[in-house]
């Protein structure tokens, strides 16, 4: 739901994080179409099968006109704050790297209602992108709130030419680091196939690893399978929206009409 019911009182930010993390922990996929503004959150969010929302930084950067993983911070927390203020679900922001005070900007989040977030490790050293687990873990203690962090690890994105083995080993030394530090699940992105997705859960944890839907991905019901916690879609949700708009552009410029049955969603 978008707006609060007549009949109970909208949720806390403690309420929403508390949801959010058992969301994670269930035993059911968690799948979330990632946003990039409020007109999207609420789009998706009226869903029935919506249980969360998640940002995408990326799209969120490309809205502002930066490349991802360079937007100021405040830019950032400005429009988290919209969107929180747009749904009664719980909202996991991607907060890039954590910035220069990891725990601060998480408490800032919490802040403007934000309950989880991705924050990369961007291949630090496994000693000093625990500590920034443990800053962030810390940080929303001291808020009273159940933050539900789904610490990425850059291990494949970042990996350069290194063999795939050697990037399992280092997600899954540095997904447990960041479990025993506190993280609710670690995302692994990547393109990689079953194979490795089923050594990550082996190595990490059942129901404690985290993708994104890119390369050979499996299908949501076959990951659920494989013990894995969450599923997200990242930049490809705002890829498909401005696909339709590139696509209704050359449709009209060709000299046609809009096409019919476009939803009022907006």
């Amino acid at each position: 739901m978008t707006s609060p019911s007549h009949d109970s009182a909208a949720p806390t930010t403690a309420d929403r994080a508390a949801t959010l993390t058992r969301l994670h922990r269930a035993p059911e996929l968690l799948q979330v179409v990632n946003v990039w503004d409020v007109v999207s959150t609420r789009a998706v969010a009226d869903l029935p099968g919506t249980r969360a929302i998640a940002t995408a930084g990326h799209s969120i950067a490309a809205t502002f006109g930066y490349e991802d993983g360079t937007i100021p911070f405040d830019l950032t927390l400005d429009l988290l704050r919209r969107i929180t203020a747009a749904t009664e679900l719980p909202v996991s922001a991607d907060l890039d790297d954590g910035y220069e005070q990891p725990g601060e900007t998480v408490r800032r989040a919490i802040d403007a209602g934000v309950v989880g977030a991705n924050v990369e490790d961007r291949l630090r050293p496994v000693g000093e992108a625990t500590a920034r687990v443990e800053a962030i873990v810390a940080a929303a203690a001291a808020e009273g709130v159940e933050f539900a962090l789904n610490a990425r690890t850059d291990a494949f994105v970042r990996a350069g030419d290194r063999p795939v083995a050697e990037s399992v080993a280092d997600a899954v030394e540095r997904g447990r680091a960041y479990l025993e530090a506190g993280a609710t699940t670690v995302f692994v992105p990547g393109g990689f196939g079953e194979d490795v997705i089923a050594e990550l859960v082996a190595g990490i944890g059942h129901n404690r690893v985290s993708l994104i839907a890119l390369g050979d991905v499996p299908a949501p019901a076959r990951l659920a399978e494989l013990g894995v916690a969450r599923l997200s879609y990242g930049p490809l949700t705002q890829r498909v929206a401005l696909g339709a708009l590139v696509d209704m552009a050359e449709r009209v410029y060709g000299g046609d009409v809009p096409p019919s049955g476009i939803r009022p969603l907006n």
